[in-house]
């Protein structure tokens, strides 16, 4: 299964990837995570994988990130893995002056029964067009600037993932 979402973001390219690229950022803009664990090389570039864990209704659910490719400020390529999912993102941030345009295309494959997801894609893609429309929010919100700049690690412990952290990109 493969579509594409994409929401305008009203701030700079330089901004919006650098809000993208800090891990710190990551609890601000998805709630539902729980924990980032770097299982192995450096997070963030391509071969790294980390373990992530999400709240999924009642459940914890363990993902598996491995980059694939890394070529900011265009594109930034990785791979997400359950035991019955695989889902591949191409995320491309186009330079528009003082907005950016971010484009996501996913690919989907499912084994066991997720298979039958396949039937409803909608669902995946409203999760999709929420999770980015979440970033924006957070992206052209003044949150972000009370830390150190978009680069900056949060001030707050609390916003952070309760594992251990990446190292700095």
């Amino acid at each position: 299964m493969r579509y594409e979402c994409q929401v305008r973001i009203a701030r700079p390219r330089d901004v919006v990837v650098a809000l993208f690229d800090n891990p710190y950022n990551l609890p601000k803009w998805q709630p539902q995570l729980l924990e980032i664990e770097p299982v192995q090389g450096v997070p963030g570039q391509p071969g790294a994988q980390c373990q992530l864990l999400y709240r999924m209704g009642k459940k914890h659910v363990p993902v598996l990130e491995t980059v694939l490719d890394r070529a900011l400020p265009d594109r930034f390529v990785a791979r997400y893995q359950t035991r019955q999912v695989d889902n591949r993102c191409d995320h491309h941030f186009i330079d528009e002056g003082s907005s950016t345009l971010w484009q996501m295309e996913c690919e989907f494959t499912f084994r066991g029964a997720m298979r039958l997801m396949a039937l409803v894609p909608w669902l995946f893609r409203r999760q999709t067009q929420k999770s980015m429309e979440q970033f924006k929010g957070f992206a052209e919100s003044d949150e972000w600037e009370s830390d150190d700049g978009p680069t900056g690690k949060a001030t707050s412990p609390s916003t952070q993932p309760s594992s251990p952290q990446y190292p700095d990109r």
